[in-house]
């Protein structure tokens, strides 16, 4: 496939072998981008390499875990040594619990924090080593409406999505105080129906589910690219993270309230949770690698938030032409109503 001049060539996206990694890597792929695809499972990443060149693109396998910054130091090496210069590094890379944190043990709470936020500060450091040097690129971390609004029964998870937002603002002002052509940007997103909830280490009676309304991972993905091709600090994905964001703000403590009270029959299951299930928390799963999770009879495959958000342009100039339409049709009844009584 040609490239368009404005597409990222080579675009680095960490865990790639599933849900929201997987539906950016094709998306990338599709547009014509070549991908270089980070994660711990060979065998799912090659499925995912395979769809990519499906497209016509290069597309590079480095199985390997997120937690060692001189591996994804070296990750980041091999990657502009086979494919070239990094334009796009999306971190993604993530493994969660849910359990009450006292029932929680201090390395599983550990596990999760080198995962899911060293491991974006790592991928971030061996993205703007280089990018610093050809003053260009951009890194787009992916986040979540949990990253302002934390929710019960997820505590690592939350406090890794906090520490990412500080780091990435920290860092956005470093980058601006330099005046860097290096972009950072932070996708914040929706419950997403991917195999995190078939795979996660629970302590609930009820299996893991997303708390409703929840979206397909190509919803994020379009998210995702989008945000690499355009200059906004953050992108909200979905009413329901607008609305979680704005109400945290507004009030917090209500809404402490109501998650105490809702949160935790939200986010599980009818059926019980299966103590001899696989988990993913120290290993990879194999065979469960896909895109979609157990959730496409609810999931959405649209978001009309993020159009609007997208399209803003296009959005401002349809409520203005709705608007004169409503206002002409209100004079045109008005007229009507008064030659009537004349």
């Amino acid at each position: 496939m040609a490239r368009l001049p404005h597409l990222p060539h080579i675009v680095v996206i960490t865990g790639a072998s599933a849900g929201v990694g997987r539906a950016a890597a094709l998306a990338f792929a599709e547009q014509g981008s070549d991908v270089a695809l980070i994660a711990r499972d060979a065998e799912a990443l090659e499925e995912v390499a395979q769809a990519a060149r499906g497209h016509g693109v290069r597309a590079l396998t480095i199985p390997m875990d997120m937690t060692a910054a001189d591996a994804v130091e070296a990750a980041a090496e091999r990657v502009e040594r086979e494919l070239g210069p990094i334009d796009v590094w999306v971190n993604n890379a993530m493994v969660t619990m849910f359990s009450p944190v006292s029932e929680m043990k201090p390395v599983e709470f550990a596990r999760i924090t080198d995962v899911t936020y060293l491991g974006y500060v790592w991928g971030t450091m061996a993205a703007l080593k280089r990018m610093r040097e050809r003053d260009r690129g951009v890194i787009v971390q992916v986040g979540s409406a949990l990253a302002y609004r934390a929710i019960p029964l997820q505590s690592a998870y939350c406090g890794a999505k906090h520490a990412i937002r500080g780091f990435t603002d920290a860092l956005r002002c470093e980058l601006m105080h330099d005046k860097s052509g290096v972009r950072v940007t932070m996708v914040q997103m929706p419950a997403l129906n991917t195999p995190q909830f078939d795979w996660a280490l629970s302590r609930m009676p009820g299996a893991p589910r997303p708390v409703a309304p929840v979206y397909e991972p190509e919803v994020a993905a379009r998210a995702i690219v989008w945000s690499a091709q355009h200059p906004r600090r953050e992108l909200h994905v979905g009413l329901s993270s607008i609305a979680a964001i704005v109400a945290n703000k507004i009030a917090p403590g209500c809404l402490d309230r109501y998650l105490a009270k809702r949160a935790f029959g939200a986010q599980q299951r009818k059926s019980a949770t299966d103590p001899e299930h696989s988990v993913d928390l120290w290993h990879s799963v194999p065979g469960l690698h896909s895109v979609r999770g157990s959730f496409s009879n609810e999931a959405k495959s649209t978001c009309a938030s993020l159009w609007i958000d997208t399209h803003r342009g296009a959005a401002v100039g349809a409520a203005m032409v709705v608007g004169w339409l409503g206002l002409v049709a209100f004079l045109s009844r008005r007229g009507g109503t008064g030659r009537g009584t004349r």
